[in-house]
């Protein structure tokens, strides 16, 4: 057993995009569980947009010089509660780390399906699937033949609705991503119908060119300049579901999105957003409709691999530039299997 650990503390406030200055490994002696707890050690990582609002000085955000927080799957590999077995894989939300002490109520342990990895449990199965089925089914109320435009098409919420969605009957595919070769890899390998790349033009014009005939839809990673597209794009009763504003994360200072506030009324348009943490109650809904998917081929997983712990942070900052297709996930390399990665590690 490796006697030492590492964490990754937040040193700074970034204004704009956060660099690798922003942050610091630090090392210290393998924690000791109390009674009641266990030792994990931490095999798979998340990173995730939501990261990056929380290094801000914001209520419950990161506190500098601390230990951050993010969804991780380990294996306990010393407990002193009955609760927790050792060698027992479970997942919990003290990122950012390479060991963490738990609780038996800090944890969940997961379910294993046949032919299903663990990495799903951060991307398909885990809080990103979970984003996009509560966006489809709770908060859109998707029906059969609807029309769909999704911002940020080629993220890990983004591929999870396209794929959803299709599964879900949903009529035309429409996306927005930040390359051609990322409208490519949409159109060829998720399932939509057609993508374009925002940095092309107005996004309205873009919007009007691949979905002429409007949507009924609109999930909405991004906001700004799209999320005013898509109020002049949709129809009648339209729905705009609100998951983030990844525009403006790392500029706060953009100008809010300007768009005619009649249609809102005019349309009977109907916009909401959620925090997925309020709706946990779906988690056993969602394996009932997706496990059987994964197993039989019908829905694959979009990742983007990153071996190593002392990646962590490049994994992030790259996902805040566009550099990942698919939930991004950092792995420790001694997990690295060919039947449980969907992509090879990003090199």
């Amino acid at each position: 057993m490796n006697e030492t650990a590492l964490t990754v503390h937040q040193t700074a406030r970034p204004h704009g995009f956060p660099t690798a200055e922003h942050f610091a490994f630090v090392e210290s002696t393998l924690p000791d569980p109390a009674a009641g707890s266990a030792l994990v050690e931490n095999l798979y990582w998340s990173v995730d947009p939501y990261h990056r609002e929380m290094m801000d000085d914001v209520p419950g955000g990161f506190a500098l010089d601390a230990p951050l927080e993010g969804r991780t799957i380990g294996r306990v590999i010393a407990s002193r509660t009955p609760r927790l077995a050792e060698g027992e894989i479970v997942l919990h939300r003290q990122g950012w780390r390479t060991h963490a002490v738990v609780s038996p109520e800090e944890i969940r342990q997961l379910p294993r399906f046949d032919g299903v990895p663990l990495t799903a449990y951060l991307s398909t199965l885990g809080g990103t699937g979970l984003t996009a089925y509560v966006g489809l089914t709770r908060i859109a109320r998707l029906q059969e033949g609807e029309d769909l435009f999704v911002s940020a098409a080629a993220g890990g919420v983004g591929t999870a609705t396209g794929r959803f969605a299709r599964l879900l009957g949903a009529g035309r595919l429409v996306g927005s991503a930040g390359s051609a070769a990322k409208a490519g890899h949409l159109t060829r390998e998720v399932g939509y119908d057609a993508v374009f790349d925002y940095h092309d033009g107005p996004a309205a014009d873009l919007l009007g060119k691949a979905a002429p005939g409007g949507i009924d839809v609109f999930v909405d990673n991004v906001g700004g300049e799209q999320l005013a597209a898509a109020v002049g794009a949709l129809r009648e009763f339209g729905r705009i579901v609100r998951i983030g504003t990844i525009s403006q994360y790392n500029t706060p200072d953009t100008p809010s999105p300007r768009f005619n506030y009649a249609d809102i009324v005019e349309k009977s348009i109907r916009m909401e957003g959620f925090l997925v943490s309020n709706y946990r109650d779906t988690q056993e809904e969602l394996y009932e409709f997706a496990v059987p998917h994964l197993q039989s081929g019908r829905l694959a997983l979009d990742e983007t691999v990153v071996d190593g712990f002392e990646r962590i942070v490049d994994a992030f900052l790259g996902m805040l530039h566009g550099e990942n297709t698919g939930k991004i996930i950092v792995r420790d390399p001694r997990q690295a299997s060919p039947r449980t990665d969907t992509q090879p590690p990003v090199s």
